[in-house]
């Protein structure tokens, strides 16, 4: 399982500085350069459409390492 958490860490993704939620649109902004703004209005109107844009939002969050490496699921597996 370390694997597989340690290939999600060398990604160059991180979910954001600039947190509202999960720091998802945070990640994204920061890694293209775009507007954070924008990022969160695309979120939202990924919203909209049923399930796929909470669900996708969700499993990034839950994936996707914060700036000090941590990784959700990967906390939440060690408590079991």
């Amino acid at each position: 399982m370390d694997k597989f958490f340690n290939s999600l860490r060398a990604m160059p993704l991180r979910r954001g500085p600039s947190r509202m939620a999960g720091g998802i649109a945070g990640g994204i902004a920061d890694k293209f350069g775009w507007d954070v703004t924008l990022v969160r209005i695309g979120l939202l109107l990924s919203f909209l459409l049923p399930f796929i844009g909470i669900a996708a939002y969700i499993v990034a969050w839950i994936l996707i390492p914060a700036q000090d490496d941590s990784i959700i699921l990967q906390n939440w597996l060690r408590k079991f």
